[in-house]
């Protein structure tokens, strides 16, 4: 038992303390037994993670040996992983639209952001603070964000930190999405708020969201519409020279 990976040891103290056997935890968490799992025999998956933590606030950094603090803080919505260079700095983890696809359910799962790419900033405006990249789909966001966008957000750690009417990446099992969120009182909903007024609110459950990203910055590959600085420089003398 003693060799057995440390998540296998804390997966069945999270199965015990619920007092079940392993056929009715794994039935909670999609699996048909968790008995490999306990024994050493197969590792733990993103999903089952993301159940672990969704279904009993669990959380993961304790789960690999790395916190002593077993649940996570009420309404965590803080990073499941980190990436981290040789000089053990943080790097922004870049989710393209084919990644994003499978991020909420890959959430847990380190294999999955070791797939995707990274990289630093030198700046101090991106020092002492978790970031996140996404490519944005869609023209929902409108005239902030462009189609094919890469936005930087920073993390949050808590739904008490969302300062409501601003724009973040709200992250479910099932979308990857950048909405001006109003958050109610209780801080029980979100209501996610598109800038381009053809997409109506939609409101979504706090339960439901896994992550939430707030927008800092973006990145364009594309050459803005429209006169270029230099033409209206020109328009502007031209101007400047009849009056």
């Amino acid at each position: 038992m003693g060799d057995f990976p440390i998540e296998s040891k804390r997966l069945k103290i999270i199965r015990e303390e619920l007092g079940l056997t392993q056929a009715e935890f794994a039935e909670k968490i999609g699996l048909s037994t968790t008995a490999d799992i306990e024994r050493g025999k197969t590792r733990i998956t993103g999903s089952v993670v993301k159940e672990l933590v969704k279904q009993f606030q669990v959380n993961p950094l304790w789960l690999y040996g790395e916190s002593k603090q077993q649940k996570l803080p009420k309404a965590d919505v803080s990073p499941k992983v980190i990436s981290l260079n040789q000089m053990e700095e943080e790097n922004i983890v870049m989710v393209g639209t084919k990644a994003a696809a499978g991020y909420g359910q890959n959430i847990g799962d380190v294999d999955f952001y070791q797939s995707l790419p990274v990289f630093t900033f030198p700046l101090p405006e991106f020092r002492n603070a978790t970031f996140r990249g996404f490519q944005i789909t869609g023209d929902s966001m409108v005239p902030l964000v462009q189609p094919s966008d890469w936005v930087i957000a920073r993390a949050v750690a808590n739904l008490s930190d969302v300062v409501s009417g601003q724009v973040y990446v709200v992250v479910e099992e099932e979308s990857v999405r950048l909405k001006q969120v109003k958050i109610n009182k209780a801080q029980t909903k979100l209501t996610l708020i598109s800038l381009n007024l053809d997409y109506p609110p939609v409101e979504t459950e706090s339960k439901d969201v896994l992550e939430l990203w707030e927008y800092h910055s973006k990145i364009t590959t594309k050459r803005e519409a429209g006169p270029g600085l230099e033409t209206i420089y020109q328009e502007l003398q031209e101007i400047k020279r009849k009056l």
